[in-house]
């Protein structure tokens, strides 16, 4: 399920505030990402996406990952996390995070190395912030931001629910742009994705309008649940409240 922000232009970072709401009960992999594509304004470098997993071979079933690809294929290189790996894994590290607590999930350009790209995860309860890795896919801007819920269960699984919030780009001179929409994506039938996932706005205080309570969620938002019936159809604009 992806969220595309209707948002022009290059930019020097982008974040966003994810919550799980109602985290996984079944031992698969669920992914929940900020994407950007890497850019010079003339060619781009590839993408990666910044997010938190539930993830059953790591310690607790929780990671974060920072990776991604070469426009030409190919996995991007990156630096040493400071995190640990229960699989080795470079882009994915243990990360013990908690559902209902909303992260400030940020890429921006490292301070180390002339383009490269910094991936961190904000815990708004604490004010800690922690620092996956730096990626190395050059570019000097980030283009094409969206965030997404890759999940890897079954279509009748329990339902799971995640929430996006405050969604901000901010460009060279430190000025901070908020889409006014993003433009929901299913995946297809034919692609093995589920006819019953639904990604719908939320008002102040964290509801969609279903009966069950969403629940200290961060406020306005974007919430994207599998397990119900699709409420917002393919293609729809939401504006973000």
């Amino acid at each position: 399920m992806h969220l595309f922000w209707d948002l022009d232009g290059r930019f020097a970072a982008a974040e966003v505030t994810l919550t799980v709401t109602e985290p996984p009960r079944v031992d698969r992999l669920y992914f929940w990402a900020l994407q950007a594509t890497f850019t010079d304004g003339t060619e781009d470098f590839g993408g990666a996406h910044l997010g938190l997993q539930w993830h059953p071979d790591h310690p607790g079933g929780t990671a974060a990952n920072w990776g991604g690809y070469r426009s030409g294929g190919g996995e991007l290189d990156g630096s040493r996390s400071e995190l640990p790996s229960a699989l080795g894994n470079p882009h994915t590290r243990d990360f013990a995070w908690q559902p209902h607590v909303p992260y400030r999930l940020r890429i921006e350009r490292s301070p180390d190395r002339s383009g490269a790209w910094r991936g961190s995860v904000g815990n708004q309860r604490t004010g800690s912030v922690t620092v996956i890795r730096d990626l190395y896919p050059g570019g000097t801007h980030l283009r094409s931001l969206m965030v997404w819920s890759e999940v890897f269960a079954r279509c009748e699984h329990p339902s799971v629910a995640v929430q996006w919030s405050d969604p901000v780009a901010v460009d060279d001179d430190g000025a901070r742009h908020r889409p006014a929409a993003v433009t929901v994506n299913y995946q297809s039938l034919d692609d093995g994705g589920c006819s019953n996932t639904s990604s719908d706005a939320v008002t102040e205080g964290g509801t969609d309008g279903r009966d069950q309570d969403q629940g200290q969620g961060p406020g306005c938002g974007i919430v994207q649940r599998t397990a119900v019936p699709r409420t917002t159809p393919q293609g729809t604009r939401l504006g973000l409240p």
